[in-house]
């Protein structure tokens, strides 16, 4: 396969080095306007051709465009992307909108190509071990899910920090929790310029189930922590640790009776806990190699469009919310 990388900033050469190094990729073409950037690209990558045009990149021969631009810019690119018979990859978030996710899932379907949402985190080793002990039943029913993902910096022009770093771990809880958000509501405050830096949203579905997401790009140390709590089993899944990542907590609460929790006899069961064994790869490596199989196979990738969909309404019912002043917005 073909494949051209259109945005050769922060995470545009991790897209290129990934893809240059899969076996079933025969080309790997570069594009960005900036010449700098496509100079360094090409003294990295010398095998890799660059262009510096959109419109002429859409011209060749491609199986894949790979978009690593502004979330504003998605939209426009994907399009002319699909409407030239390519499948594509998008950087999370999807779109800036619902709207232009939906046209661009038209577009696909009625072509029959795929688009991969680049959800990254859903190829680690830590989260598909978190998913097979979830589906497993070992926690039990799920009782909340709790996250925060907070560090200084690093502060993006074009969007708010929920939409910078919640679509990780909104796309994490869909891909675990398997449940249909039914409610947001949210609350920020933008100390420095327009965007919030900091913000909390909260999700809820139709069960007696909560999820509870904190971002800050304002913090004085970096948090990538998960909390999830089961009827059974506890567990945190902590991504700064380098070796026990998931510790899996064999304690919880038993309630002796129905009668008011005033007049309940509560247990608090505190047993052992455990470290499983995390695999560690790459998980764009990963990413890449699910979305040339998606294609060859006709079948939706794991991270699909309709996962980036869903991400999607709940950072635009984030930003109803936050406007006013964290109002309850249903999806």
């Amino acid at each position: 396969m073909k494949v051209g990388i259109v945005g050769l900033g922060y995470w545009g050469p991790n897209l290129v080095r990934n893809f240059s190094a899969n076996p079933d990729i025969e080309e790997v073409v570069v594009c960005d306007l900036r010449q700098e950037r496509l100079n360094l690209i090409k003294e990295k990558f010398p095998a890799c051709k660059s262009i510096n045009s959109i419109e002429e990149l859409f011209k060749l021969n491609l199986n894949i465009v790979a978009i690593a631009t502004p979330v504003r810019t998605h939209y426009s690119i994907a399009k002319k992307a699909l409407e030239n018979n390519i499948n594509v990859w998008l950087e999370k978030p999807f779109t800036s909108t619902s709207d232009e996710a939906k046209e661009l899932i038209k577009i696909a379907e009625e072509r029959n190509l795929k688009i991969f949402v680049d959800h990254t985190f859903i190829y680690t080793g830590a989260v598909k071990k978190l998913k097979e002990i979830i589906d497993a039943g070992e926690l039990g029913d799920i009782l909340y899910f709790d996250s925060v993902r907070i560090n200084l910096g690093l502060f993006q022009h074009d969007v708010n920090v929920i939409w910078d770093l919640a679509p990780h771990d909104f796309s994490i809880m869909h891909y675990l929790l398997d449940k249909k958000v039914n409610a947001v509501s949210a609350h920020g405050i933008a100390n420095y310029y327009d965007h919030a830096n900091l913000a909390h949203v909260s999700l809820h579905f139709k069960d007696n189930c909560f999820a509870h997401f904190h971002v800050n790009w304002t913090s004085p140390v970096k948090i990538r922590k998960m909390l999830i709590g089961g009827s059974k089993k506890m567990v945190v899944f902590d991504d700064m640790e380098n070796f026990e990542k998931i510790k899996i907590y064999d304690s919880g609460i038993e309630m002796k009776n129905d009668e008011s929790i005033h007049q309940a006899l509560i247990q608090y069961r505190i047993g052992d806990m455990y470290s499983p064994k995390v695999l560690q790869t790459e998980a764009l490596a990963l990413g890449v190699k699910e979305f040339i199989s998606a294609i060859r196979e006709n079948r939706q990738p794991l991270t699909n469009c309709y996962d980036g969909l869903k991400v999607v309404k709940i950072l635009e019912a984030a930003d109803k919310s936050i406007h006013q002043d964290g109002k309850l917005i249903e999806i």
